[in-house]
């Protein structure tokens, strides 16, 4: 065990004192929450580029209704015949935006231009258009636009779990983007962090440092402290990414909304500076609300707990399939079935396992060890019983054990061999190989 132990502090401490571990480890959350300001930034200021479309309206309905807007400009014209606009717009690089008389009828507009349309561009011209002729057709039909209008319903649904606590506010919403996010970050790092053990496995076996080391230490021993180190890395990590994450998403968040200093102007014309009180902003206090519906701390535990539970299993893979090889590139042959539960959870987790936390197929996928790490903290936002969350921890934990017993069979074997083209029939006898 002390040997282990020593593996584990010379694997962890010689990752942990890398400059990329310290540039990373502090620069991914300022990333993150500079990426998330700017992408708030930009979307509430808008684009800055304008559609300039020449309406040529021949049925005389639509060209009067058009409004301006930053996105789109019409520019109506009667004089002009509709081959002169589009040879005008070619040059220009505008837009014209040809109406039937017979539009009523079903006669069909053409946008035409010397470039394709942005999409918004298109859905705001077709937004217009449609509301033009929904209103003209409420009229004719003695119907005011307007009173429809005004009496136009906007439902909103509170949703509420009930809980052996009473009531507790939920979101669907908030709850769909956690699951998103929790699958994603096991998906990457189990990638990131086994490929890893993967490779300082290859970089000892082809260095030949493996065989001074096994001197020493037994195979099984050498691999679960690489193991072990480097998924502490891995966490230490984590940890060090949540804690800054929260601090200035805080910080960033307490800096938005805070108060405001304007500057006015008196009757004698001397500039004072008022401040005034924190603006309430609609959007971002239902953004928080929603926030607060998760429970925030249950689910970085169990994150963490299929985190170091998904990493061991797949690491200890991962480090067989390095025993085998002289090369990375050698390696895909192996990884390819190994990774492919992971690669199919993580596909079904967008769009069947959020959609249908509770399903029988859901149920089993956060069973199996190979798939509940991504699989489990995807239905976990939406309520997991704790049998079930009990049940798949313990399978996880005994698919861990078998795992590594496999693996470090084939690895005490792999770990000294060279110059062999390994294959799936040479595993298997190095699995049975005794002594």
């Amino acid at each position: 065990m002390n040997k282990i132990f020593l593996i584990i502090q010379r694997e962890y401490l010689s990752r942990v004192k890398k400059k990329s571990f310290l540039v990373m480890t502090f620069l991914v959350p300022l990333l993150f929450v500079g990426m998330m300001a700017l992408v708030a930034f930009l979307t509430a200021r808008g684009g800055d580029e304008v559609t300039i479309v020449t309406v040529i309206d021949q049925s005389g309905v639509f060209a009067p209704e058009f409004k301006n807007n930053r996105s789109v400009f019409f520019n109506t014209t009667k004089n002009t015949s509709a081959e002169e606009a589009k040879k005008n717009s070619r040059k220009a690089g505008d837009f014209v935006l040809l109406i039937p008389g017979n539009i009523l009828q079903g006669g069909k507009p053409e946008l035409s231009s010397g470039k394709k349309a942005s999409l918004t561009a298109i859905g705001e011209i077709e937004s217009q258009m449609n509301d033009i002729l929904r209103n003209r057709q409420l009229e004719n039909a003695g119907i005011d636009p307007q009173t429809l209008k005004n009496i136009k319903s906007d439902i909103s649904l509170s949703t509420k779990e009930l809980t052996d606590e009473g009531e507790k506010d939920s979101n669907a919403a908030a709850s769909y983007g956690i699951s998103f996010a929790a699958a994603i970050l096991i998906y990457l790092c189990l990638f990131i962090y086994g490929a890893q053990v993967m490779r300082g496995v290859i970089e000892e076996k082809t260095s030949r440092i493996v065989e001074v080391v096994i001197s020493s230490v037994k195979p099984f021993q050498l691999m679960m402290g690489k193991i072990l180190g480097i998924g502490l890395v891995g966490l230490t990590q984590f940890l060090l990414w949540i804690v800054l994450s929260t601090t200035l998403t805080s910080i960033a968040g307490q800096k938005l909304m805070g108060s405001k200093v304007e500057t006015v102007k008196t009757a004698d014309s001397t500039l004072h500076k008022k401040e005034l009180p924190p603006a309430k902003n609609e959007k971002t206090e239902d953004i928080m609300a929603a926030l607060g519906t998760i429970p925030v701390a249950y689910i970085v535990t169990v994150f963490l707990i299929y985190f170091l539970g998904g990493y061991l299993l797949y690491s200890a893979l991962f480090a067989a399939v390095g025993s085998a090889v002289d090369s990375e590139t050698e390696t895909q042959q192996f990884m390819f079935p190994i990774t492919l539960p992971l690669l199919f959870t993580y596909i079904m987790a967008f769009g069947f396992i959020a959609n249908n936390p509770n399903s029988s197929l859901s149920v089993w996928l956060s069973m199996i060890p190979f798939t509940s790490p991504i699989a489990m903290m995807v239905r976990l936002p939406f309520g997991v019983p704790d049998w079930q969350l009990y049940l798949s921890v313990i399978i996880l934990i005994a698919g861990f054990i078998f795992t590594t017993w496999v693996a470090a069979r084939i690895y005490r074997v792999g770990i000294l061999m060279y110059g062999k083209k390994t294959s799936y029939k040479e595993l298997i006898k190095w699995f049975f190989y005794k002594g």
